[in-house]
């Protein structure tokens, strides 16, 4: 299989030499070429024919967001990969270049004092985002439609608590989902998407301006509510802790699982030990196959989980992880996780309190 071609664009000479090398040093990538400015980015494209674009955020004249925009009117599927900054202003700028089609970032390396732990930290998180988005993982589809899986098609036990897991295209797969969840939602959502700290405060900052239920970032010892969204804050580890009748968050930074903390798979061990049968997981989009196993004790507990399609995904790379388990109970297109999601919830609940989920718009 011939190497992905990738195009660096970055204004800062030292930022395309770090990424140059970094890329240069790694089997199955080639450099294409490299653009100082997004206008440059844009004459390259059809010469260089890229299959990955890595695109700096600040930059003279177009901007990284005015050259995304741009990107995506004349080349619509082409993956790029947004270079930004760990700052508060960093992580809002990247939010909303991956609302305007982004298909991931990469936070810049804040270890200054040792080039060679850049370059590495730069070679191992890129190229992995690259081989993803370059469809080199890519796996057989399953589908698009809305389907039933597994020895036991979901049942009707009542649901207790919903538990999301996300990476890759997480972000607007979330601003798809849970905006979309109605008012008096009856049961807490947990949610671990594969961030940094402040991108994860910003994200459900963001999802709570666009949404019908609060969205919050998780806080150790606070109390689940139904009706209430907590993501997970980059860098901690969150559980759910107590009982079913007085269940509360609790964070942590034990070691990294699947290379991630926060982890789909802490969090989901965590729900199915407390609510058992009574837990609705949803493994969406994201890389790697973080939330395998914690779907597989959700299911051995008695819950279930659905998951999204392949055709919708940005990466199908924890979703498929799930389906090639035997641990999915439904796999759901995008626009249709929400339906399906209040369509459960409503299941099994007592005939008098049905109606007080809405059908989401």
């Amino acid at each position: 299989m011939p190497p992905v071609r990738v195009l660096v664009v970055d204004d800062s000479v030292v930022v395309r030499k770090l990424l140059s090398e970094a890329l240069a040093s790694t089997p199955g990538i080639q450099l294409a070429g490299t653009a100082s400015s997004g206008a440059l980015a844009l004459a390259k494209i059809p010469q260089l024919n890229p299959e990955v674009i890595t695109l700096d955020i600040e930059m003279p004249g177009l901007n990284g967001i005015q050259t995304l925009q741009e990107i995506r009117k004349l080349y619509p599927k082409l993956p790029v990969i947004m270079f930004s900054t760990l700052s508060e202003h960093g992580a809002a700028i990247t939010l909303e270049a991956l609302s305007r089609g982004a298909s991931d970032y990469l936070a810049k390396p804040t270890n200054t004092e040792s080039l060679a732990c850049a370059m590495e930290q730069v070679r191992s998180e890129l190229s992995a985002k690259i081989f993803a988005l370059s469809g080199r993982d890519r796996q057989v589809a399953v589908g698009t439609r809305t389907i039933a899986l597994g020895k036991h098609p979901a049942g009707s036990s009542r649901i207790e608590i919903l538990a999301i897991g996300t990476s890759t295209g997480g972000p607007n797969a979330l601003a798809d989902v849970i905006p979309r969840l109605p008012e008096r939602f009856p049961v807490p959502v947990v949610v671990v998407q594969h961030m940094p700290p402040l991108f994860t405060r910003m994200l459900a900052e963001r999802l709570n301006a666009q949404s019908r239920i609060p969205v919050h970032e998780g806080e150790q010892g606070r109390a689940l509510e139904a009706g209430q969204v907590w993501i997970a804050p980059g860098d901690y580890h969150m559980t759910v802790a107590g009982n079913r009748q007085q269940a509360v968050l609790e964070l942590n930074q034990d070691p990294p699982e699947n290379s991630c903390r926060p982890a789909v798979d802490v969090l989901f061990r965590s729900v199915a030990r407390i609510y058992g049968p009574n837990v609705l997981a949803v493994v969406m989009t994201g890389m790697g196959s973080d939330g395998a196993r914690g779907a597989a004790q959700i299911r051995e507990t008695g819950g279930e989980v659905f998951v999204q399609d392949e055709d919708s995904s940005v990466v199908w790379g924890m979703p498929g992880a799930v389906v090639h388990s035997g641990c999915a109970n439904k796999i759901c297109p995008l626009p249709e996780i929400s339906q399906e999601i209040v369509r459960r919830v409503k299941l099994g609940r007592a005939q008098g309190t049905a109606g007080a989920v809405a059908a989401p718009e």
